[in-house]
């Protein structure tokens, strides 16, 4: 019998106050494959997919740089509706800076092969490719890949479930996002949103302002589309003008300066400019990132120096 884990990740950062901000995964090109059943630690290989499939989806997804998630569907978990086991859904998105979109298709599941028929390629460009259909105005993918990080499934599917009595619209649980230590972790699509340490009773509020097109500042990781340090720029600007919508800012230069800062400069949709100087230091003492690996590191965090009128 194995032995419990001494630490749980998510518990401890909190602890230690580790602010979240600039940490959510680099990603712009998304594929979500639905796949009930368990997965492994590395969902997309050791599931009940074909093995011979899966492998070649992660090599085109690597050489596309595209990130593959595994789905299973809220409705799997509800008792007398059983779903739809003829039919995978499949989601294909685009998170850029300034245009995002999501396409859905409908694949047969004892027809695994035809996911090796999308070009992945297409995910590159700011317009829909057409593949699919349209798909719906947004996903929101919660963590609950226990085999990856037990603080995924122990944090994560109380939300799914939060979310589905709330009767939130397509509420899936999903393979690892990254960030186990943030737990329980939201990922909305298209936009690329990820939300961190989201507590079940202020789930479905957080969905709902999210699918108005509003960001929940106090769970807001980062969007996918920025590199961490902007997308700590982004954060810090939001608390600075009060601006929570989705597409409420847009950063028109970045400047290394001398001092090791970095300053971002930011358009607010409808308002002035601002200039947010960062810096991005490493903690001073190094600790264990997540439940499984036990070596000692020492994460990036950013700290915002100033906030003026450009």
């Amino acid at each position: 019998m194995a032995e419990p884990l001494a630490l749980r990740c998510a518990d401890e950062s909190l602890a230690r106050g580790e602010p979240m901000v600039g940490t959510a995964s680099r990603v712009q090109r998304w594929m979500v494959i639905e796949q009930a059943g368990a997965w492994g630690r590395d969902a997309l290989i050791e599931s009940r997919l074909d093995r011979s499939v899966a492998a070649a989806l992660d090599s085109g997804a690597r050489r596309h740089r595209v990130r593959v998630l595994l789905a299973r569907r809220t409705a799997d978990r509800r008792p007398g509706e059983p779903p739809d086991q003829t039919v995978r859904r499949v989601f294909l998105a685009h998170s850029g800076i300034e245009r995002w979109w999501l396409e859905q298709l409908d694949l047969p599941t004892a027809e695994p092969g035809r996911l090796l028929d999308i070009d992945l390629g297409t995910l590159a460009f700011p317009d829909p490719p057409g593949i699919g259909r349209p798909g719906p105005p947004s996903l929101h993918l919660v963590c609950t890949n226990g085999r990856h990080d037990p603080c995924c499934a122990d944090l994560g599917r109380p939300v799914v479930r939060a979310l589905t009595a709330a009767g939130a619209p397509e509420v899936w649980e999903s393979s690892h996002v990254g960030g186990d230590r943030f737990a329980a972790n939201i990922v909305c699509l298209p936009e690329g949103v990820y939300y961190g340490r989201v507590e079940p009773e202020l789930a479905a509020a957080l969905v709902a302002e999210h699918r108005a097109g509003r960001i929940d500042l106090d769970h807001y990781r980062g969007r996918s589309c920025l590199p961490p340090l902007v997308q700590a720029a982004d954060l810090f600007a939001r608390h600075q003008l009060g601006e929570v919508r989705i597409d409420g800012l847009t950063v028109l230069s970045t400047e290394a300066r001398a001092d090791g800062t970095v300053a971002v400069l930011v358009q607010q949709r409808g308002g002035d400019a601002v200039e947010v100087v960062v810096r991005r230091e490493q903690v001073p003492t190094a600790v264990q990132l997540t439940c499984h690996v036990h070596e000692l590191r020492r994460p990036w965090a950013f700290r915002r120096v100033e906030v003026r009128p450009a």
